[in-house]
């Protein structure tokens, strides 16, 4: 019987070591990320599909449409529906958004902040949250898509899995990918797509080390969510003529327009979001307004409604004159953005691709005025606006290269797509710098410009690397005070500190012995010859700043006070600082090219 005892006793703790030996052989072994990457993709692909089926299902039962038509190609929905839906679901919203101000609860991280800042942790919990807003605010008809949510829960089941099997850093930042890349994938049928949108926006960079996982979870991810209700945003497009010289300068010339566009879409962004703030103070009742507001616009055109997969796949065969196509372009555009200035929850991927569709359309009418004789083929512009408006607001010019590779398997189209991506690409940064996201981040104060991780400088701060105690010396004393108190050789630089230990300045001990003193001349107070006295370093600020600030200040040595008293901490040598800073940045490259 004690035997028996002691067996079950054992037990646990063996298969805790079970547990410890595989984390262990995961961490260290490439094939076993790929398998982690494989789990990843899968749970990613059950994701999109239930989703996917949540959203069509409230479709139907709040809208009255048939299971095979999306909700924004419908011809007409019912006025009732059309205003009650957005403002009850921007009541549900609200409620949640008004609850977690009271309760303080910070705010939610996505993929690419997480990735850039957190070193890819992030919260399963809250992650859940903003997919079940995401469905909330799709399902009752906000013109947002589903790809934000898609990719939020994917990555936030990856950050989750990576911190239980404590990977390292580089591993689980590239598990985030996987699991946003793979929800991308899955959600458009296109595997590369997904790859190279987390390489491009939550990983990036592309490297050997990541290939095989990110690949390997984008193509599971495919696989699953085909397999149970097909990909939701799959793009069919008709065949396409090849396109010679002439049209590849015009198709760029439409990547500078989308340039203007997206960049225009993005500031508006901020002023609606600013109108809404003054307008409607009170966090609960804002959805409820931003809900009317759309669902009068869905009274002129459904379109609106939704992320506009269904529109998206009527006007790609529907003629339309100009007129038509810059009003329809006008009003969802500020759809989405008054659904998301207002606080419905998602994502302008699919909202880009639509309005980029119709972008096209219209410059295709524009050019053919102009220079009818060239040919200019009006699906060719469609698919190559398609990328480029989603190019200059989502950001990843390869992403959406590939996108419209994988949906017309047209490699003449697809370089016409990548001219217009990369034209896009260098005007939205040197007109603005930022995509949709990191644009709303850098409203929020943060300075990212993507994926590529940054946190590690935030992490290694001032009160990190200064040393404490340094070599004081009153103010108030004299010269001789001082070269008696710190001889030649005893110290390099003195701190100079007034009442309290509060910073005064630096004194230089070869420049205080320089001085040449008369006998019973004590030589003036030493703060004759401190400097810098009004610059110091803090002990939160960051390497970053430290080096910026040993670069204005001309310093070797800066000495670190307490932010609100002034009292000297301690002192931070420039040459110290620069070392700790290229060991990092050489030990995240070598993570990047490396895999950790």
């Amino acid at each position: 019987m004690l035997s028996g005892i002691l067996e079950r006793r054992r037990t646990p703790r063996r298969a805790l070591v079970a547990l410890a030996r595989l984390r262990s052989g995961l961490r260290a072994s490439e094939l076993g990320l790929v398998g982690l990457a494989i789990g990843v993709g899968v749970a990613a692909g059950l994701c999109v599909s239930l989703m996917t089926s949540v959203v069509n299902a409230a479709h139907m039962l709040i809208y009255g449409i048939p299971f095979d038509v999306h909700l924004s190609a419908a011809q007409r929905v019912s006025p009732l529906a059309a205003l009650a839906a957005p403002m009850l679901g921007g009541l549900a919203l609200g409620s949640v958004d008004a609850w977690r101000a009271r309760k303080k609860l910070p705010h939610v991280v996505d993929p690419v902040e997480a990735n850039a800042l957190r070193g890819g942790r992030m919260s399963l919990r809250d992650s859940l949250l903003v997919a079940a807003q995401t469905v909330t605010s799709n399902g009752c008809g906000a013109s947002v898509g589903l790809e934000a949510g898609y990719a939020q829960i994917g990555a936030g089941l990856a950050s989750k899995l990576g911190l239980d099997m404590h990977l390292r850093r580089q591993d689980l930042r590239m598990l985030v990918g996987c699991g946003a890349g793979g929800a991308i994938a899955a959600a458009f049928g296109a595997p590369l797509t997904g790859a190279f949108y987390a390489f491009e926006l939550i990983i990036g960079a592309y490297s050997l080390a990541n290939v095989g996982p990110v690949f390997a979870a984008a193509l599971t991810a495919t696989l699953t969510t085909k397999a149970i209700i097909g990909a939701p945003y799959v793009i069919s497009a008709p065949e396409v003529p090849a396109l010679n010289f002439v049209h590849y300068g015009a198709l760029i010339g439409l990547g500078l327009v989308a340039a203007a566009v997206g960049v225009g879409a993005m500031r508006a962004a901020a002023l609606i979001e600013r109108a809404f703030h003054a307008a409607v103070p009170w966090r609960l009742p804002r959805p409820v307004a931003g809900g009317l507001m759309l669902g009068a616009m869905a009274l002129y055109t459904p379109q609106v409604l939704g992320a506009g997969h269904g529109a998206l796949g009527l006007d790609f065969y529907w003629p339309m004159t100009a007129t038509q196509l810059s009003v329809l372009i006008v009003l969802k555009l500020f759809a989405s953005l008054v659904s998301l200035a207002s606080g419905f929850r998602g994502g302008l991927f699919f909202a880009s691709l639509f309005v980029g569709s119709l972008l096209g359309k219209l410059y295709s009418i524009g050019f053919d005025v102009l220079f009818p004789s060239l040919g200019l083929d009006t699906t060719a512009c469609v698919l190559v606006g398609m990328g480029a408006l989603s190019t200059a607001i989502v950001g990843g010019p390869l992403t959406m290269t590939f996108l419209v590779l994988e949906s017309t398997g047209n490699l003449s189209i697809a370089g016409g797509a990548l001219a217009a991506s990369i034209a896009t690409t260098l005007a939205v940064r040197a007109t603005f710098g930022y995509s949709f996201t990191t644009w709303r981040l850098h409203l929020r104060g943060e300075t990212i410009r993507g994926g590529q991780d940054i946190g590690w400088m935030r992490d290694l701060t001032v009160a990190k690397m200064m040393i404490p105690s340094p070599p004081l010396f009153p103010a108030d004393q004299s010269i001789r005070a001082f070269r008696e108190a710190y001889p030649l050789g005893s110290a390099n630089v003195v701190v100079a500190v007034g009442d309290e230990g509060r910073y005064h300045g630096l004194i230089q001990v070869p420049e205080a012995h320089a001085m040449e003193l008369e006998e019973g001349d004590d030589g003036g107070p030493v703060g004759l010859i401190e400097r810098l006295p009004a610059t110091t370093l803090h002990p939160d600020d960051d390497i970053r700043s430290a080096l910026d600030l040993f670069g204005v200040a001309r310093s070797d040595t800066l000495a670190v006070t307490a932010r609100e008293t002034g009292r000297v901490l301690g002192t931070l040598g420039e040459a110290f600082a620069a070392r700790r800073y290229a060991q990092e940045t050489d030990g995240a490259m070598k993570g990047v090219l490396g895999g950790g």
